[in-house]
């Protein structure tokens, strides 16, 4: 075989590794449960990683413990049309912070997620007062959701960003 063909072969396999995870990203945002999710932006510190919003998702903490706000782990999952987190057992789910907020428990996971936008789009986490930024997320068997889409709710509606 030349170097012409040996180019074109590692050429070949790198495609079908990009392809491969393309087409298992699309299987899961077809296959798994989806829930739209308040979050906060986080000002990321990352330039190199290109134009982005950093997110903090939150969930509804299914059990807290006895005092107001800890460390734990938890698992997630899409109950009622929102996302739960449930106490996950020792060295597995993920990290998230156990706190209330107007007086229902919620779990916010510690690791924000990436959100990249085009570079001709505004900054969608800065809102107006009033308004607040959702997202809408895949969430896997393991692992942190998966963005797909920014909203905006105002007033008790939430209207999706045509970013």
């Amino acid at each position: 075989m030349n170097s012409v063909q040996k180019g074109l072969v590692l050429a070949g396999v790198h495609l079908a590794l990009v392809l491969s995870i393309g087409g298992k990203l699309l299987y899961d945002r077809a296959t798994l449960p989806r829930v739209w999710v308040r979050s906060a932006p986080i000002d990321p510190n990352l330039p190199i990683r290109g134009r982005y919003v950093s997110i903090g998702i939150e969930a509804s903490a299914m059990v807290v413990k006895n005092t107001t706000t800890e460390w734990t782990t938890v698992t997630l999952s899409v109950e009622n049309g929102q996302l739960a987190a449930h106490p996950a057992a020792p060295g597995t789910g993920q990290p998230a912070w156990l706190t209330t907020r107007q007086g229902s428990p919620v779990a916010r996971l510690q690791e924000p997620v990436a959100y990249f936008i085009p570079e001709h789009v505004p900054d969608p986490s800065r809102r107006a007062a009033g308004e607040e930024l959702w997202v809408e997320v895949t969430v896997p068997k393991k692992g942190p959701p998966r963005p797909i889409r920014l909203g905006v709710k105002k007033a008790g509606t939430l209207t999706p960003l045509d970013l």
